[in-house]
């Protein structure tokens, strides 16, 4: 896939990722044991007299998830994807074990650097759903990308 220099990015413009990942109990306990030690992501019993009503996904857990499937999708900024700041992060429904996890990403806005000529800035949202297509967490994000040919 080639990569997406600034002047190839509009507002608008979505990119849809292929791959998709399955999320196990045993990585939910295993990223929660070692990142987010709570008891609604490591027992299911605790778990089960908690807001969640069961074992749950850290949001941390779905965030490195949506980067991994960032990664493999064809939204390819040129330079790699490289954050500047997120402006959002939000997790409207737990991910639980066995979802399947896939990505849509959208560019909201682009600009060129007032001060870095060879670069700009996007920003894009990424919305992680599962395999109901139930939004379990909207981000966005502003990307360094390169310009071409600077």
């Amino acid at each position: 896939m080639a990569e997406h220099y600034l002047e190839d990015l509009t507002p608008g413009q979505r990119f849809i990722g292929a791959a998709r990942v399955r999320v196990t109990r045993e990585r939910i306990k295993a990223f929660a044991a070692e990142f987010d030690p709570q008891p609604f992501h490591l027992d299911e019993d605790a778990a089960s007299a908690t807001l969640f009503k069961g074992l749950a996904a850290s949001g941390w857990h779905t965030a490195a998830l949506t980067m991994q499937l960032l990664v493999a999708s064809e939204f390819k900024p040129a330079g790699g994807i490289i954050g500047a700041g997120v402006d959002e992060i939000r997790w409207p429904m737990p991910v639980r074990p066995d979802d399947e996890l896939r990505i849509e990403s959208e560019v909201l806005e682009v600009r060129p650097s007032k001060t870095r000529p060879q670069q700009g800035l996007v920003k894009a949202r990424t919305t992680t759903l599962n395999q109901k297509d139930e939004v379990v967490q909207i981000f966005v994000s502003n990307l360094v990308v390169q310009r071409r040919g600077e």
